[in-house]
């Protein structure tokens, strides 16, 4: 959609504006949308999905057949999908090591741990050949930083737990440097500025069709997986006063709640299984929602 048909869409009411950005929007990259959709519609509810309803919801997002085709053959090829044929069908399900993978994704959209408060730091000489796994960083070669989350897997040597002291050095630089700040800050901007227009249609009396709230739900799923994802999550001191990840998180909470009613009525009646359709609810999905409410009322 060129850059005149967007503009003139900007000036329509709140449904068909989203629906716009939705259209004008550069098709996602076909195996990570495929991984997205199953993340949040079929592993949640414990099913492997029809390879005719994953072409015919990827469609809606630009990305065709062939592609389709194309990103499950590599996906099964790089152990992330598994297949079964049933009769002329073939259904396929997320792998046990891409379902672990999406299920430490899901706490992450679903029910976010605390902002830590403090540090990691890690002093060994070991450090000097050592690959670092993410979000610890080196500062020399013998010292390296880190978060003080449950979830922060440690490194060999003297650990130590650390507190910025008021008025001493620049975190948010060295942070910034270190943490590519900026680059997540333009995820999460970009996130905001994609999705923002549905601030207005689930505050308006407008309403969208079930498969057009899923198609939006997908998307939103899809943006802020990758903007959350490439959050180092530090301790709040260490970022921007301006930093967007609180305006982007309260946009998918809502968001997510307010399409969440309509796209799970689809899925009920449109996704396929090898035992029927989907569940339009289950009690995964209801402890999701349940999560981002409880979120949002606090």
């Amino acid at each position: 959609m060129n850059e005149a048909v967007i503009r003139e869409a900007r000036n329509l009411p709140a449904e068909p504006l989203a629906l716009a950005e939705l259209a004008a929007t550069e098709a996602p990259r076909a195996p990570a949308f495929i991984v997205t959709i199953y993340g949040d519609v079929v592993e949640p509810r414990g099913g492997m999905l029809w390879m005719g309803t994953l072409i015919e919801c990827c469609a809606r997002h630009g990305l065709n057949e062939s592609l389709v085709r194309t990103a499950v053959s590599r996906l099964v090829g790089a152990g992330q999908l598994e297949g079964v044929r049933i009769g002329r069908r073939s259904f396929y399900r997320l792998s046990e090591p891409a379902r672990a993978e999406f299920r430490e994704a899901a706490r992450l959209l679903f029910a976010p741990p605390p902002v830590p408060e403090d540090w990691l730091l890690c002093l060994s000489d070991a450090l000097r050949d050592a690959d670092l796994p993410l979000p610890w960083a080196r500062l020399a070669p013998s010292v390296a930083l880190a978060p003080n989350r449950e979830d922060i897997a440690p490194v060999a040597g003297v650990l130590l737990r650390a507190k910025q002291l008021d008025g001493h050095g620049d975190l948010g630089q060295l942070a910034s440097e270190r943490w590519g700040l900026p680059g997540v800050a333009e995820a999460y901007s970009s996130f905001l500025a994609r999705h923002g227009a549905l601030r207005d249609l689930l505050a308006g009396p407008v309403r969208v069709s079930p498969e057009d709230a899923l198609a939006l739900r997908l998307r939103l799923v899809h943006d802020y997986r990758h903007a959350a994802l490439s959050d180092p999550r530090l301790p709040r001191a260490a970022y921007p006063h301006d930093w967007p990840a609180e305006a982007a998180r309260k946009l998918f909470v809502t968001a997510y709640v307010g399409l969440s009613k309509l796209a799970e009525t689809h899925v009920g009646t449109e996704f396929l299984s090898p035992d029927g359709h989907l569940a339009a609810r289950n009690d995964e999905t209801e402890w999701r929602l349940f999560q981002l409410r409880r979120e949002a009322a606090a």
